[in-house]
């Protein structure tokens, strides 16, 4: 199996910024689409941004002025650069991200989630 460890969370003032990574370890064979998901209190887990193997981005509407997410394939890391950040971007931060990786002596492909990170937008 592998593992998706998230860091970078914390509290922050409005206008503040953070930048969030995401490193996978395993035996990992290569990694198509990776992203980062939030969810805060009372709501529905939803799509941040994601970026394929290749470069190509998807934004949520609400944050694409102000995020820029980016991945090092080297390091099978990807990273979220928060900037102007504001109280609506409290949530839990969790990176996924499909792996295709070897268990033993096979070959399998798996959809994966961090443990998720704290972000706290506040005065």
């Amino acid at each position: 199996q592998v593992q998706l460890v998230e860091s970078g969370g914390g509290l922050v003032q409005p206008g503040g910024s953070l930048r969030l990574s995401c490193a996978a370890s395993g035996s990992i064979l290569s990694i198509s689409t990776m992203g980062w998901y939030r969810q805060a209190p009372g709501n529905q887990r939803e799509l941040v941004a994601s970026i394929a193997r290749g470069g190509s981005t998807n934004y949520e509407d609400s944050v694409k002025d102000r995020f820029t997410i980016s991945r090092d394939n080297a390091k099978n890391t990807v990273y979220l650069q928060m900037n102007s950040l504001k109280p609506d971007d409290t949530a839990v931060y969790y990176c996924n991200a499909d792996i295709n990786y070897r268990d033993g002596s096979l070959y399998k492909r798996r959809n994966s989630w961090g443990q998720g990170t704290q972000v706290t937008v506040s005065s």
